[in-house]
């Protein structure tokens, strides 16, 4: 199921629902109001960050390069 924010267009609140379905009907969590806009989402996703990819700095398991990408050189 995928959540969406949205804004309501009496109040101003800002908030987030699940959806199930696209005909699903939404209402303020604050004020109830059915007129809601949804708006552009940006998702995150969380994990480990290098400042160089692997494969540019780990040596080739193929052909013993040494740094992935480099076959051959």
């Amino acid at each position: 199921m995928p959540l969406f924010e949205y804004k309501c267009r009496d109040c101003g609140a800002k908030f987030e629902t699940l959806v199930t379905s696209s005909a699903a009907e939404v209402a303020c969590k604050k004020c109830a109001s059915p007129r809601v806009d949804r708006l552009l989402s940006v998702f995150a996703v969380v994990g480990a960050s290098r400042s160089t990819p692997s494969f540019e700095s780990d040596p080739c398991d193929t052909c013993d390069a040494r740094r992935r990408g480099m076959c051959g050189e």
